[in-house]
Formats: C-alpha cells, sequence, structure tokens
C-alpha cells in the first residue's frame, strides 16, 4: 500500500470542508483533484477524526491478528508434505545427491 499524501485526520477535514463549501474551492485550497476529494467523501461520510483514528487503530489490530493465524495455517498444511519425503528433501536442499529409492 503505497504512502498517502494526506494523513486520515487531514483527509476527514479537507472533505468536511468540501461539504460546507464548493468542491472546486477545496480542491483549488488543498491542491487535490475533484476525484479524490469524492473518493475521500465516499470513503469517510458522516465520521469524525476521532473514528477515523479508531477505525484505522482496528484495521490494523485486526491484520496484526490475522497475521499469525495464516501462517498457522499454511505450516499445517505444507509442513507434512516435507516431512513425508523425508531424506530426499533434505539432501537436496543440502547441495548432496540423494539417490531415489525403488519400490
Amino acid at each position: 500500500m503505497t504512502k498517502s499524501r494526506y494523513s486520515d485526520e487531514q483527509i476527514v477535514r479537507i472533505s468536511q470542508e468540501a461539504d460546507k463549501d464548493a468542491v472546486p474551492e477545496a480542491t483549488n485550497q488543498h491542491r487535490v483533484s475533484k476525484q479524490s476529494i469524492y473518493g475521500w467523501r465516499k470513503r469517510c461520510t458522516g465520521m469524525a477524526v476521532d473514528e477515523v483514528k479508531e477505525l484505522k487503530n482496528l484495521t490494523q489490530k485486526k491484520a496484526r491478528l490475522k497475521k499469525p493465524q495464516a501462517e498457522d495455517l499454511l505450516h499445517a498444511k505444507y509442513l507434512p508434505q516435507k516431512n513425508r519425503l523425508g531424506p530426499l528433501v533434505s539432501g537436496i536442499r543440502n547441495g548432496t545427491k540423494t539417490q531415489f529409492r525403488s519400490k
């Protein structure tokens, strides 16, 4: 995700100003495009600055909590496959040649 030029608090304030005044005035004053203001309005309509901060903190917390769960699911899915191959895989990883077992 790219870093925004404006913080979430600034976005809320600019969109509130655009609600009070005309959008072209707000675009000239803050040097943003009309599309940005309309997108911000869509995202932040009726929100106060404190609510935006709380929403941002909750989304960061959710992402932080989801990450270990996703890693556990990946380990549970792929680690048993690694163990089934046994020395064959470990020999390849260590750079040594191993002979295939005949069935």
